[in-house]
């Protein structure tokens, strides 16, 4: 099949007949059906099945299809890298964070880096930590934010603030009166949880079973960020990272220390081998100038 006729084939796929295809194409119905009895003969078997007047995908046809969506989805790519390379001649930086960090801290950081930068594009998304490496890893944006490990021969990590985990409560909860707390105090009391299979969710399990101790998390949740709102709502007591907390200074609830926890470490990522642009240097600068002013201090 040559690119025309897997043209036409995914537009009679997508469409769900000859005449919608022609529409999305551009060309006549009768131009489609030929195009179309053309590749059937030329490949030796039918695509679809005609049943009065209408179109039903065979299996082939449907199996085929699925090989054509990942040809379109890497034209696709190409389209969005030679469009990226394009606006990096006039200026573009590309960020991707972990959500924590991604909801105050790194929005900050791009206001202060546009306000002396306003000719500069940034394109910007919080991402899982799987989908942040694999971008990095195929040089799909410039550089990375994570507070969780990354390790990749082919990317470069650089520790540029850290934050502490800590207990938020409401105030009529009875940990609010404290001052501090360890985690032996928090395992007598119900905690909004997060997954296990979470990044997170395994940190705050490996902590508490440090104390031979598994958290009672009667509300399981998909991130800090959710965390911080049920807990704004009264619903519970939660841990969460001082990043998070960022997106919620005028919260109802109060912001306990936990005592003797290892802190959660920022790290900049990129790909080795490249070195940052002038543009994504000082969008670095003004990263670490956020970081000093919410004394979240680098290691």
């Amino acid at each position: 099949m040559n690119l025309r006729q897997i043209e036409v084939f995914r537009s009679i796929m997508s469409a769900g007949s000859l005449s919608a295809a022609a529409q999305l194409l551009h060309v006549s119905v009768a131009a489609v059906s030929k195009a179309l009895a053309h590749t059937e003969q030329q490949l030796g078997f039918p695509l679809f099945e005609r049943s009065k007047s209408r179109l039903h995908p065979t299996a082939a046809a449907r199996r085929l299809y699925s090989e054509v969506e990942l040809v379109y989805r890497g034209v696709q790519r190409i389209d969005q890298l030679t469009y990226e390379l394009a606006e990096r001649r006039h200026g573009l930086i590309s960020v991707v964070t972990s959500p924590s960090i991604g909801q105050m801290v790194v929005p900050l950081a791009i206001a202060q880096f546009r306000s002396g930068n306003p000719e500069v594009h940034v394109h910007f998304q919080c991402l899982s930590n799987a989908l942040l490496q694999e971008r990095l890893v195929n040089r799909q944006c410039d550089m990375g934010v994570s507070i969780l490990p990354v390790d990749h021969p082919h990317l470069v990590c650089e520790p540029i603030a850290r934050s502490r985990l800590v207990c938020i409560s409401p105030r009529a909860h009875p940990v609010a009166v404290r001052q501090s707390l360890t985690v032996d105090q928090l395992v007598e009391f119900p905690i909004i949880g997060y997954p296990p299979d979470s990044p997170f969710g395994a940190r705050i399990d490996a902590l508490f079973a440090q104390h031979a101790a598994i958290p009672q998390a009667h509300i399981v949740v998909g991130s800090p960020q959710n965390a911080c709102a049920l807990v704004h709502a009264g619903a519970g007591i939660a841990i969460v990272d001082e990043f998070s907390l960022q997106a919620w200074q005028d919260a109802r609830f109060r912001v306990i220390p936990l005592e003797g926890v290892a802190p959660i470490v920022a790290s900049l990522v990129h790909p080795r081998g490249e070195p940052l642009s002038d543009s994504a240097e000082a969008f670095v600068r003004a990263l670490k100038s956020v970081f000093l002013q919410l004394e979240l201090t680098t290691p």
